[in-house]
């Protein structure tokens, strides 16, 4: 049995008529009393009642009737549904962030774009790791993911850079590391800090070691690690040590945090788009393109909002938490007492 069986079929019961039908479907009424005669036999039994003046539907034919207009809608339906996947207006897309990178620029605004583009596709996202990203968009798992990474992509991936921010310091407000105009990092010999886990990511991790050996914090006081930024975050604003972290944090850092430049720290955090070259989604080639225009349209580099006890320092800010009128000190380090 094939689909043009059933379409002549319910041709046939709609208008109760061969030569009716022949006409509507545009073929030879032979050839469509024929196809009918070949459907009887196969299903082995009469669908029609043959009269002097056309035909009439046994009552096993009216209840096929049913099923086979079921059966031909549903048909039409999952080719208009494969079309539009084919075309990529729906179908599932999954995305993978690293959460820092969420609260602002490139990476929601694309997410805003792909919803409004896309209504009919479904965007399975899933905050995660760069490293882990990496791994599940290389095993299928992630169809794209927002990373940070600093190493070559490897001949599997294609990366889109979408964005790029530096590295600054997260300190308790009233910390005296935001007292300096200038912050370098031999200032903060012996502060304690909360750190990130090396496994997370070890070339960023090494470049952030390597840059505080040049700038004259040759060993960097560790007193806790943190998972991500946002648990970095939460252990600065409980006072447990100072940490570095993407300026991207300024979009979620808590109350009493305040993010610092250091003035001899320079260590880019790109950020890229990743996916496999061999994933022929039309889906993700539409988020590709669409991430990559949102990001032209982005490059200019993300600047902080107007200084508030939720965002960043600045030198202006720093003096009137000294109070006004008075300069704050200029120490070479910060002293065992200020800690």
């Amino acid at each position: 049995m094939e689909l043009r069986h059933l379409r002549y079929f319910v041709a046939v019961g709609e208008d109760q008529h061969f030569g009716k039908a022949a006409a509507r479907l545009d073929i030879a009424q032979p050839a469509l009393s024929r196809q009918i005669q070949d459907l009887e036999k196969e299903l082995g039994f009469m669908l029609f009642e043959r009269l002097p003046r056309g035909v009439r539907l046994s009552a096993a034919g009216k209840l096929f009737l049913s099923d086979a207009r079921r059966i031909l809608q549903d048909v039409d339906e999952a080719k208009r549904h494969a079309k539009r996947v084919a075309t990529g207006k729906a179908g599932t897309l999954r995305v993978g962030f690293v959460e820092v990178f969420s609260w602002h620029g490139v990476v929601p605004n694309s997410f805003r774009q792909f919803r409004r583009r896309q209504p009919d596709a479904e965007l399975d996202l899933q905050p995660m790791r760069s490293i882990d990203q990496t791994e599940a968009v290389r095993s299928g798992r992630l169809d794209a993911g927002f990373i940070f990474t600093l190493a070559e992509p490897e001949g599997d991936l294609a990366r889109l850079p979408v964005a790029r921010h530096k590295v600054m310091l997260a300190a308790p407000q009233g910390h005296p590391a935001t007292r300096f105009k200038r912050l370098r990092l031999r200032n903060l010999r012996d502060v304690p800090f909360v750190w990130f886990h090396r496994s997370a990511n070890p070339l960023f991790y090494e470049r952030i070691i390597q840059g505080c050996i040049r700038g004259g914090l040759s060993a960097p006081r560790i007193v806790q690690y943190a998972a991500d930024h946002a648990t970095a975050l939460s252990l600065v604003s409980c006072r447990l040590g100072v940490a570095f972290v993407s300026e991207t944090a300024r979009w979620q850092c808590p109350r009493g945090v305040k993010l610092v430049s250091v003035t001899d720290l320079d260590i880019p955090v790109p950020i890229y788009l990743i996916w496999r070259k061999d994933n022929q989604s039309a889906l993700l080639h539409n988020f590709v393109t669409q991430v990559e225009a949102v990001a032209a349209r982005q490059a200019a580099p993300v600047q902080p909002e107007p200084c508030s006890s939720r965002t960043c320092t600045s030198a202006t800010t720093a003096k009137a938490a000294l109070g006004a009128g008075k300069r704050p000190s200029r120490p070479s380090s910060i002293s065992s007492k200020d800690r």
